[in-house]
């Protein structure tokens, strides 16, 4: 039986399969509107959700907020700045380097949360989910690792925009969870939406600024494809909500392990829908996931 501590395990897939229901929109509307276009869809057009939810649990709870004390901002401005750096040193190493091997290199976030989560925030977590956290984190790279791809890891460029890309978005878990515990006398899901909006509503303003200096156009172009937008900011939305409930409970470093499980999600559509065979590589890659989630929630 569940208990409310334990609903970070659920909070997280759920997150873990709306992450990817909308990297499938967000990568259908890159086309259009290039890279960082799409990349605002899910601030500009996510952060009118985050407001509803907010006001849907303010009801549902009673809870009364005010504005945020000194304390939040850092945190707040840690996760969501992080966030957009995160993104961008991703897309610089996959310029320069193959997919996959970015991907290997971003996997390792799960192993940096545990540590800025040690550093910054005091979590501790045990020898076991230690163990966990490396056996999935080595699963996940041996399945994006195909043959030749790791000739690529010696390069430094590369090598450093991917880690550098992983510090980043494990700096990003780190702060909004920092945020998140901070919000004083409410309860976790107001804390968690509170949060969200919060962060939402600045990488909204940072990207929305960004795209006017720099390319007016699409701004205009997101607009005109409200439509999809709309689709794509909302799924985005609830990710992100479910995203911070698992923050709210737990050390960032177990979400963003268990969150590997998205990798099988993604192995399954591969193989059921495009008919992609599964290499043995990649089914030891898989067994190694299995193996380091199912410890890390046993632990």
């Amino acid at each position: 039986m569940f208990t409310v501590a334990s609903l970070w395990i659920p909070f997280t897939l759920v997150a873990a399969l709306g992450q990817v229901a909308r990297n499938a929109m967000q990568r259908s509307l890159t086309g259009p509107l290039g890279t960082w276009g799409a990349t605002n869809i899910r601030f500009l057009f996510g952060f009118p959700f985050s407001l509803l939810f907010f006001a849907g649990v303010i009801v549902a709870t009673g809870d009364t907020v005010s504005w945020p004390g000194l304390e939040f901002w850092p945190w707040l401005l840690l996760g969501a700045l992080s966030q957009i750096a995160a993104t961008g040193m991703m897309l610089a190493a996959m310029n320069e380097r193959s997919f996959v091997v970015t991907t290997a290199y971003l996997k390792t976030e799960a192993i940096q949360t545990a540590i800025f989560g040690f550093v910054f925030l005091g979590d501790h977590l045990n020898l076991w989910k230690v163990v966990a956290i490396l056996i999935a984190t080595v699963g996940v790279v041996v399945t994006a690792l195909r043959p030749g791809a790791a000739r690529g890891l010696v390069s430094l460029r590369p090598t450093l925009l991917g880690l550098g890309a992983a510090a980043a978005f494990a700096l990003s878990a780190v702060g909004f969870r920092g945020a998140i515990i901070v919000v004083p006398d409410v309860t976790f899901v107001t804390a968690a939406t509170f949060t969200l909006v919060f962060a939402l509503g600045v990488q909204t303003l940072v990207l929305t600024i960004y795209l006017l200096a720099r390319a007016p156009q699409v701004l205009r172009d997101i607009l005109r494809l409200w439509r999809p937008s709309m689709l794509a900011g909302f799924i985005g939305a609830a990710a992100s909500q479910f995203w911070f409930l698992a923050f709210a409970l737990t050390a960032a470093a177990n979400v963003r392990t268990l969150a590997l499980i998205e990798v099988l999600f993604a192995q399954a559509v591969a193989y059921y829908s495009f008919k992609q065979p599964v290499a043995p590589r990649e089914i030891l890659g898989i067994l190694l996931i299995v193996l380091g989630v199912a410890l890390l929630v046993a632990v």
